[in-house]
Parts: C-alpha cells; structure tokens; sequence
C-alpha cells in the first residue's frame, strides 16, 4: 500500500506543477480516479480544463481523448462505425472516441440527448454495442466531462440519470491572484505540460483502485454515510434527494481518501470531506431555496452539521 500512495501522491504533485492554485481540486480528482469514478466539472470555458486532463493523462500514462460537444456530434462519433472497404470487400468497424483511457467531454450539456445517452452507457458498463456487436473500452476508463452554466446559449440541463453517473461534481473557478501572476510570469514558447512527468503506469493504477476494497469501513461509520444521504431527501429545502447510487460513491470515495492519506480505514473526516463533492450535483434545491439565493453547497454543508458523527471511540 505505501509504495502505490506514495506514487499517487507523487501524480498529484506533477499535476499541481501545470494547474496552480487548485491542489484541493487535483487532489479530489484523483480520489475519484482511484474510486474508478467520473468527474463533472461545472465552469466557465477557460480555466484549464484541457490542460488538466491532459496533465493527468501524462502523468499516469494514460490515452487522453477529447470530444469537443456539439447539437451535430452523432453517438456513432463517441461509439464508432463500420464503413465498407472495398478492397476487401467487407465493413470494417472504426472505433470512437470513448476508445481510450482518459476522455474529455467537454460543454457536454451542449450535444443532442441521444448522444448523452450514447456517453451515458459506456460511462456506466464500460462497454459500447455497436451493430449488434459489445465491445469494451480500455481499462482504465475515466471521464472527465465539462458542463457550461445553464442560460449559457445553446446550453440545456443533464438528465437527471446521467448527472447520477457522475461519481463527483466540483468547479475549478479562476485562480486567485497570486496562481495567477506565477502562470503569467511563466508564460514561454515551451509547453508547460512538459513539466509533467509519468509517475503511474496503466496497470498500477488499476492494482490502486483494487487496493481502495480492502480499505476497512466500522458498521457505525457505515450508519453514518446512510444517515447523510436520507437526510437529504427529508431535508426542507431540496425537492429532490440523492439516490441510493449516491451512498455508493460515498463509500468508495470515503475509502479512497482514506488510501490516499495512508490509512487503511475510514474516518467520520473522511465522509465529511468527500459528501458535498458526492452529492450537491444529485440534489434539487426548492423554490424557496433558490429565491433565498442558498446554493446547494451551502444545504448539503448544513446537513453535514445537523446529522450526528459516530464518535471516535468507535473507530
């Protein structure tokens, strides 16, 4: 275990060489590549997203692929398609997009609900059909998908069942001031992602996230992510809850943070930490909610502080 967390460790850090300000945000990516999750990110174009995948992708030697969405990208641009080969006399399949390690989906709430849809099926089996034919993605398979504000032009809502998909929602946001001035001052005709270097190989990182089950979790911790996510479907202000997929995610991340700050069981912290990333994108706030200008973040952090911790004894 120590070897591999030290090595995560270690990809985090190059990462945070290219992406300055935002260490709490690589570093939760990467808990949720360890979880063997996908990201959301809801932002505005321009912070980095790209150079971020890319720089992920590089630093654990990954494919990294991306599909810039659109109301004209088609399914068959993400699955594939067979063409007829002539010479050969037969068709011949043409793999999509979603053939790689790392996928970049970005402004996906801008692309046709059919071909969400088309995401939708090799996000959650890892696997495509094709003409009647299944075929698996690589392994590793991990997305990280962009999302534009909604009244964005040309923007329109997720569904609800692939927004679930999602392991974890977060937003870079702009870097402050002082990020800022050191990549302006950095600025050169040489790539900054040549700063990355590889750390992780493929198939470490899928020994990692087997490594994350054996990550031990009490019962009362257990009652404890059960109890955070029905409060959120009792909660006044939300009029939708999040759903049981939601308490999965909650344990492999929680186990996951747990893996990467080097212990080998989970916390109360631990949950605490990850349940907003979980669970703000799977809730509905109200009417009154949204007039009272509270945003889900600010709910989900309230019900943090109103469901009971287990104490520490018990751990």
């Amino acid at each position: 275990m120590g070897q591999y967390v030290e090595k995560a460790r270690e990809a985090v850090a190059q990462v945070n060489k290219v992406i300055l300000g935002k260490e709490k945000a690589v570093e939760e990516i990467m808990t949720a590549f360890l979880a063997n999750g996908h990201v959301l990110l809801e932002d505005i174009p321009g912070v980095g997203k790209t150079t971020l995948a890319l720089a992920f992708s590089k630093a654990m030697e990954l494919e990294c692929k991306r599909v810039q969405f659109t109301p004209d990208v088609m399914p068959s641009d993400l699955t594939g398609f067979s063409i007829y080969r002539k010479e050969e006399e037969k068709f011949v399949y043409q793999a999509g997009s979603v053939f790689c390690n790392l996928l970049l989906a970005d402004e996906i709430n801008r692309t046709s609900p059919k071909t969400q849809s088309a995401l939708l099926e090799v996000m959650e089996e890892r696997k495509v059909s094709v003409e009647g034919v299944t075929r698996e993605v690589p392994k590793p398979f991990l997305v990280i998908a962009t999302q534009n504000p909604l009244g964005n032009a040309g923007t329109q809502s997720l569904p609800e069942a692939q927004v679930d998909r999602f392991m974890i929602s977060l937003t870079l946001g702009y870097p402050d001031f002082d990020s800022e001035l050191s990549m302006a001052k950095s600025i050169t005709n040489a790539d900054r992602l040549d700063l990355v270097e590889p750390v992780i190989e493929r198939e470490q990182l899928l020994e990692m996230q087997k490594d994350i089950h054996n990550v031990y979790i009490k019962d009362e911790v257990y009652s404890y992510i059960v109890n955070l996510v029905v409060a959120t479907r009792k909660h006044p202000s939300l009029d939708r809850g999040a759903s049981p997929r939601a308490t999965n995610a909650l344990v492999r991340m929680s186990k996951s943070a747990a893996w990467l700050s080097g212990r080998e069981y989970v916390t109360p912290n631990d949950v605490c930490g990850q349940f907003p990333y979980v669970v703000t994108h799977r809730v509905t706030s109200n009417m009154a909610a949204k007039m009272d200008n509270t945003s889900k973040w600010e709910i989900v952090e309230g019900i943090i502080r109103e469901v009971r911790k287990p104490p520490l004894g018990v751990l």
